[in-house]
This record gives C-alpha cells, sequence and structure tokens, in this order.
C-alpha cells in the first residue's frame, strides 16, 4: 500500500501547535515552579499561596524540555494573546491541507476532559480516538481506517501515579459528563463508577488502568476521583506517552501512546478478543497494519525497540503478537525486515 502523505507545510503547523498548547500549561502558572521527588521520579509543580492555604498544582514529570519551558515562563506568559491568535490560523491551515479535524461532539468532551486537567495528571486517551490523532503526529493520511466508527472515548491512567501525584482534578468528572448529559453506567458495585454513556446518543466514556494481578478487577484512580477497570497489556500501551492535539476550535491538548506502542499492542490484543469481538479484532489488525508500514518506512529504530521490549515481556506476549502476524503476512514481512 502507498501510503499518502501530507504537505511539509501541514507538519510544520502542526509542530507549531504542538509546540504553542504545550507552552500555554506553563503560561498558566499561579505561583513559582518546584521539582519534587515522589518514589524515585521528579516531578513539576506550581506551588501558590491563597490565603494562609499552600497549594500544589502538578505540572508534569521533570524532562528537559518542560524544564527550559519552565525556566522561561513569565515571557511565554506575556505572548500568551499573541499564541492563541497563531493556534487559530494553524487549525485552519491544517483543515486546509486536509488533516482530519475532530467532530464536534468528540471535541467538546476532550476539550472539557482537558479543562480539569485529566490529561495534565497522566489520563491517556487510548483506542480509535487516539489512532485518529496519529496521522497529524506521522504527518500520513490515515484514509478508511481514520473513518472507522467508534462510539467510545477511553482514558487510561496508572494506579499508583494517581496516587503518588497528590494532586486532583480542577472540577469533578462527574459533574462534568452530566453537564454534557453523561450519566454513570450501573455496575456491581455502586461505589466504584468506571463508565458513562450519554443520553441523547450512544457514547461512552470508560476509564482504564494497567492490572499487575492475576484478574482484571476495578481499581481507584484518586487523581481523577473516579474508578477503572484494569486490563493486563495496558501498562506497555501507556508506558513514555506523547503530547498531541485534537484539532477542534483552537486546538485541544491530549496525551496518547507512543504510536509504535499502539501498534504493536493491537497486535497483542485482537488475538486476546474472542468471540463477538471478532469485527473490533478486524479492526485492531487494521489498525495495527498501517501503523507498522508507516513506522517501519520512517521510524524503523523506534518501531523494532517497541516490538523487542513486548517480547521480552514473556512467551504469552510474543504468543499474541505471532498469532496475529500469522493472519498478516505482509505485516510480518515489514516486522521480520527491521
Amino acid at each position: 500500500m502507498m501510503l499518502a502523505r501530507h504537505s511539509p507545510i501541514a507538519h510544520t503547523a502542526y509542530s507549531d501547535l504542538l509546540r504553542s498548547l504545550n507552552d500555554e500549561q506553563v503560561a498558566e502558572l499561579r505561583g513559582s515552579p518546584s521539582l519534587e521527588l515522589r518514589r524515585g521520579r521528579r516531578y513539576w509543580y506550581d506551588v501558590y499561596r491563597i490565603g494562609s492555604t499552600v497549594h500544589r498544582r502538578y505540572i508534569g514529570e521533570d524532562s528537559a524540555e518542560l524544564a527550559a519551558r519552565l525556566d522561561k515562563h513569565k515571557s511565554i506568559a506575556a505572548e500568551a494573546v499573541d499564541r492563541a491568535a497563531r493556534r487559530s490560523r494553524l487549525v485552519r491551515l491544517l483543515r486546509a491541507e486536509g488533516v482530519t479535524s475532530t467532530d464536534g461532539a468528540t471535541g467538546s468532551l476532550l476539550s472539557a476532559l482537558a479543562k480539569v486537567g485529566t490529561f495534565r495528571l497522566g489520563g491517556t486517551l487510548v483506542g480509535t480516538q487516539a489512532f485518529r490523532l496519529y496521522e497529524a503526529e506521522l504527518g500520513i493520511r490515515l484514509g478508511t481506517e481514520a473513518s472507522a466508527q467508534t462510539d467510545g472515548i477511553d482514558i487510561a491512567q496508572f494506579e499508583r501515579l494517581s496516587l503518588v501525584l497528590g494532586d486532583i482534578v480542577d472540577h469533578s468528572l462527574n459533574d462534568t459528563f452530566a453537564e454534557l448529559d453523561f450519566f454513570p453506567v450501573p455496575s456491581l458495585k455502586k461505589s466504584a463508577v468506571w463508565r458513562w454513556k450519554q443520553t441523547r446518543s450512544e457514547t461512552l466514556i470508560e476509564f482504564l488502568t494497567p492490572s499487575f494481578r492475576a484478574e482484571e478487577d476495578i481499581r481507584p484512580l484518586p487523581a481523577l476521583g473516579v474508578s477503572a477497570q484494569s486490563l493486563h497489556y495496558l501498562d506497555y500501551l501507556i508506558a513514555e506517552p506523547i503530547k498531541a492535539v485534537a484539532l477542534y476550535r483552537s486546538g485541544v491538548l491530549v496525551q496518547i501512546p507512543r504510536p509504535e506502542r499502539y501498534a504493536i499492542h493491537k497486535l497483542i490484543v485482537a488475538d486476546r478478543r474472542q468471540g463477538t469481538d471478532r469485527l473490533k479484532s478486524m479492526k485492531d489488525r487494521g489498525q495495527a497494519a498501517f501503523l507498522i508500514e508507516a513506522l517501519a518506512e520512517d521510524r524503523p529504530g523506534d518501531l523494532r525497540e517497541a516490538l523487542e521490549d513486548a517480547r521480552a515481556r514473556g512467551p504469552r506476549w510474543g504468543q499474541h503478537i505471532d498469532a496475529s502476524l500469522a493472519r498478516m503476512p505482509a505485516t510480518a514481512a515489514l516486522l521480520a525486515a527491521l
């Protein structure tokens, strides 16, 4: 299959838009940035005082890029108005270049999630909604794969990260969802809500977390104030996520898995699906095949490392991957040639 690529203009515009939205996160500081060590990892916080109370608002895990932004946050803040106008122009340019926009219903929901701090606190958008955002990240038109229908938005977060951050969303997610006509889906454990469904559509919001136990049970995510369905193999998917932009209004900054991990993870879950999930399994393989073709050409080193990482985690990982690849000879050949 010949990959259809976006223009260099679109690639540059997306990079500028992503950089601008990342800058915006540090432009909103209310106090002074503080670096704190928690359970062996270094995290940045915005420390400010309201009356006699000192507040610590989580910014992000320490990195050279984030530290550089924080070092010049005052000058970034001073340019906020100009940056907002430029973002609107960049989004218009990307749409004119044919980059797929996020539909209004999904965009408004992602915007609400971002506004209250879901992605800031480590929430990662997974599933088809994340897959669609690889178009701009990779500069490749997704074609029919992007048009795959989905009535769900899945957000994943590490339970241990949710516990260690010491921060919570700015506004209750349950209340946020209610304002958008989403209401909790009843579960066996009434106090553990992890799914919300919209009354006027079939859209379903689900929260997920990696399972490090034999069972896949419901676990709490304190930072988000919700519960989550725990799943095996999910830790691999959401490790080292990346920032991405949903093209809605002036752009919404979200967090998604690395594309190479998404591709290999889809090989695994495609084989794990049983019975009535056959159509979902086909969609999984289709998304994996598309990304692997793109990454084998543009980022073969990243793809090879992701595959080696997955196989090194145990024989069952390799069995699931090989079972899917047995039905995907062209994709198997690409991976064998890395």
